[in-house]
């Protein structure tokens, strides 16, 4: 009997990698897979999860070290995505992956406006990506962040953005992605816990469960956790 040939293995990521890398895969420039980790870049963007290397568990020093290498030969800061804690490496960012439950708008006070959501055309990504950028305080990068989705999303079906309004002023902003019977918001930004629980919600209505990520600024509550690391050179 003739050998077979070897199985060409899919990379095996932790849980949260994984359904960060299926969110944000399409959303990128370039997918790169070596040894079991995969690296998403992207140009211009200062969005952690499109430019960054996805381990899987347990990488071991030589992992690592191609890792570090292969950035470093490009000219590019070794950021990885890790389900744990890697010695010697910075942590410049926490997440937490896992399912929102809807709930009640927290109180906002008397005075306080009712928080709109609605679903926009992709023809005003601008002001989508400028309020996402400016409740993650980072104004200045909503422009290219509009001309990179502008881009990645056209004639990809599955994405639809929403944006939160108070008073006429956009407060937020998330992108839903359809994922089986469900969805996932893993790209969001408000400007208070009021807004982004209409925004979670409304996106939920769009399909359950609803798969969010959050960093321990956004709320607290349980889910994976997924470290954000500088290697070192």
């Amino acid at each position: 009997m003739a050998a077979r040939p070897p199985r060409t293995l899919k990379p095996m990521l932790p849980p949260a990698l994984a359904q960060l890398l299926t969110y944000h895969a399409p959303l990128s420039t370039l997918q790169r897979e070596q040894d079991g980790a995969v690296t998403l870049l992207t140009p211009g963007v200062n969005v952690l999860a499109l430019n960054a290397t996805y381990l899987p568990a347990d990488p071991g020093p030589a992992a690592l070290r191609a890792t570090a290498q292969w950035h470093a030969a490009h000219e590019l800061p070794a950021l990885v995505a890790s389900a744990a804690p890697l010695a010697g490496a910075q942590v410049v960012a926490t997440l937490r992956v896992g399912p929102w439950s809807p709930q009640p708008l927290p109180p906002t006070g008397p005075e306080a406006a009712e928080v709109v959501v609605e679903q926009i055309s992709r023809l005003h990504l601008g002001l989508w990506a400028q309020a996402l950028a400016g409740s993650r305080g980072t104004p200045g990068w909503g422009p290219p962040l509009a001309r990179q989705l502008g881009a990645r999303l056209e004639g990809t079906r599955g994405f639809l953005p929403l944006l939160a309004y108070r008073q006429e002023e956009a407060v937020g902003a998330l992108l839903w992605q359809a994922q089986g019977r469900g969805g996932a918001a893993l790209l969001w930004g408000a400007a208070e816990p009021a807004v982004a629980a209409a925004l979670l919600n409304t996106a939920a209505a769009l399909g359950e469960p609803l798969l969010t990520a959050w960093t321990p600024e956004d709320f607290e509550a349980p889910g994976e956790a997924v470290f954000f690391s500088l290697l070192p050179s």
